[in-house]
């Protein structure tokens, strides 16, 4: 007997008990779409989880922020004047950063190809198209090309453009995110000698909600971020060292991070890669999805074990069929070829149906959840079907 014809009569046996053999695809049926879904659900949040870290920042980087020296006692005496220190005073407050001595520090490092500073800038308001005021508090430079748009494009380096949250664009007046594209506001300024100045910025992108929160305030270009921080500083009757809140140190090698951050730390300052900040979500949400799926297999075993029972209760019903097909000269290898082609046909049933409605049932209640209790992050499809991801 040939493969095709074993295979033509496993199938066929296989419909011989056909509530035996439903039940039995059943079983497998509810593995299959549970650990589809929650398969499903994993590569979901994750491929989320990636968007927002390339919008959140360069993932062969390290931001460098400083720390408090704990080494030295806190309340023993006054402490020396150190003109370098990076508690530096600028009219708005104790602002605890990098001086440009540690960015020194951090260019000498090992392994480090550039340092990219960036200024703690504090506008006193904003001004929109329609008149309207607002408190501003920019984030970090937008220059990264992974920051995820709804409209719009990345801020140019050298020009005065900015970024504005989603959130924003109905506040400040304008009728949709494209509307917003292009146009300008005013961000005032105040220096140290309480004089106020007019920027006026052009609105180059509405940014997506982001998982960190990264998109949450508008964004700067580098330019604009350093104009914006010169003015701040301007007016003093002293010269004011520069003060950074954060460093980004462009490393040659990812995997050279942790040498890095060594020495960092014996610095007083604390580098984290961009893995390093939301790597707590992808580590939760893997073990969420391990326990689910470890329910799913559980189940998968059960039905496996129905499979063995299905094909055992199926030899003693059928000795004198078996006994008949080897009198005919067919050998033990065929015969148990033959059972193990019904086990497989019917594993296969199931798990092709499961995964199938699995796939199905999933797209349909992210596409409900993406336009109702999840439209406030775009971008996240909670069930995400990718083979070649999810193998």
């Amino acid at each position: 007997m040939k493969f095709v014809d074993l295979l033509r009569t496993a199938i066929g046996n296989t419909f011989r008990s056909k509530a035996r053999t439903i039940l039995t695809v059943i079983a497998i049926f509810i593995g299959a779409f549970t650990l589809t879904l929650t398969s499903g659900v994993g590569t979901g949040v994750n491929d989320y989880i990636d968007k927002t870290v390339a919008g959140f920042g360069d993932q062969k980087s390290i931001y460098v922020q400083k720390v408090a020296d704990q080494t030295e006692p806190q309340n023993d005496g006054p402490q020396e004047y150190d003109p370098e220190d990076t508690s530096i005073q600028t009219g708005f407050g104790s602002a605890s950063g990098l001086s440009n001595a540690d960015i020194k520090k951090i260019e000498e490092i090992d392994g480090v190809e550039s340092v990219d500073p960036m200024y703690m800038v504090s506008p006193t308001y904003l001004e929109a198209p329609n008149d309207k005021r607002v408190q501003l508090s920019l984030g970090m430079p937008s220059d990264a090309e992974g920051v995820q748009l709804e409209a719009g494009e990345i801020p140019a380096r050298d020009k005065d453009e900015m970024i504005v949250p989603a959130s924003w664009v109905e506040d400040l007046g304008f009728d949709s995110n494209e509307d917003a594209v292009g146009k300008t506001v005013d961000v005032v300024m105040t220096n140290m000698a309480g004089d106020d100045e007019t920027f006026e910025v052009t609105v180059s992108g509405v940014s997506q909600a982001s998982l960190a929160g990264a998109s949450l305030t508008p964004m700067p270009s580098s330019s604009l971020n350093e104009k914006l921080y010169d003015y701040q500083t301007s007016g003093s009757p002293r010269d004011v060292p520069d003060s950074y809140f954060m460093a980004v140190a462009n490393i040659e090698n990812i995997d050279d991070a942790g040498q890095i951050k060594s020495q960092l730390a014996d610095e007083n300052m604390l580098g984290m890669t961009v893995e390093d900040q939301l790597g707590m979500f992808r580590a939760v949400i893997n073990g969420i999805v391990w326990i689910l799926n470890s329910f799913a297999i559980i189940a998968l075993l059960a039905a496996g074990f129905g499979i063995v029972n299905t094909l055992l209760m199926s030899v003693q019903e059928r000795t004198r069929e078996i006994g008949l097909m080897k009198a005919l000269g067919m050998s033990g290898g065929k015969v148990f070829g033959l059972f193990s082609l019904e086990a497989i046909f019917i594993g296969f049933l199931g798990s092709a149906i499961g995964a199938a409605v699995g796939v199905a049932t999933g797209s349909i209640i992210s596409s409900i959840l993406s336009n109702g209790l999840l439209e406030g992050l775009p971008g996240l499809s909670l069930f995400l079907f990718d083979p070649i991801q999810t193998a």
